[in-house]
């Protein structure tokens, strides 16, 4: 009698983990466990490797911004130019400016004279 309801013990609490909802439980428990556990790792991952995830990061952005950055570096490093040497005209003294002008005309009477 003792076995006999030791056995119906053990059937009912087979009966209840095989009811869908007790699986679907369980299989959301593992899932849940795993996502955990792949996080930890992610995380570790990146505490420990900070610079070259940075660089890949970085190479990726790029990488995908490779279409735009090709049309519009020439542009940008033009104005990039103009604008240095706009500041650098407003800082050099007016005395330079002058110098500057006589050189060119040495210049282009050197050129003429070759010629």
């Amino acid at each position: 009698m003792l076995q006999r309801a030791e056995l119906h013990r053990r059937l009912d609490v087979a009966r209840a983990a095989l009811r869908p909802r007790a699986l679907l439980d369980r299989g959301k428990y593992r899932i849940g466990e795993k996502v955990d556990d792949t996080a930890q790792a992610v995380q570790q991952q990146f505490r420990s490797n900070k610079l070259p995830i940075a660089i890949a990061a970085a190479a990726g952005i790029a990488w995908l911004l490779r279409e735009p950055i090709k049309e519009h570096a020439p542009k940008l490093a033009r104005k990039i130019q103009d604008l240095a040497a706009d500041v650098a005209d407003h800082f050099r003294p007016a005395d330079d400016a002058a110098d500057e002008d006589e050189v060119e005309t040495l210049e282009e009477e050197k050129d003429e004279a070759v010629q």
